[in-house]
């Protein structure tokens, strides 16, 4: 009888080892898709990011109104890649 027990108890171990290891691919599918998806908010937070010290640079006179312009045109050729 001793040996039935042990015969199950391996078997239901790997069982429970097999569902933990497809919870953890499940885990790592969906942290790969969302990844995939973060990458265009990025860019555009750091779009943002940069034309608003572009902002603040002309507010405290340290760019012009043209260089100001030139770099913002530049900053929107690099979003528009």
């Amino acid at each position: 009888m001793s040996g039935m027990m042990n015969d199950t108890g391996m078997g239901s171990g790997s069982c429970v080892f097999f569902g933990i290891l497809i919870i953890l691919a499940i885990i790592a599918v969906v942290v790969w898709m969302r990844r995939g998806t973060d990458t265009n908010h990025s860019s555009q937070s750091s779009s943002n990011h940069s034309l608003e010290i572009l902002k603040e640079r002309l507010a405290k006179g340290e760019i012009s109104e043209e260089e100001y312009d030139r770099l913002k045109r530049k900053l929107e050729e690099r979003d528009r890649k």
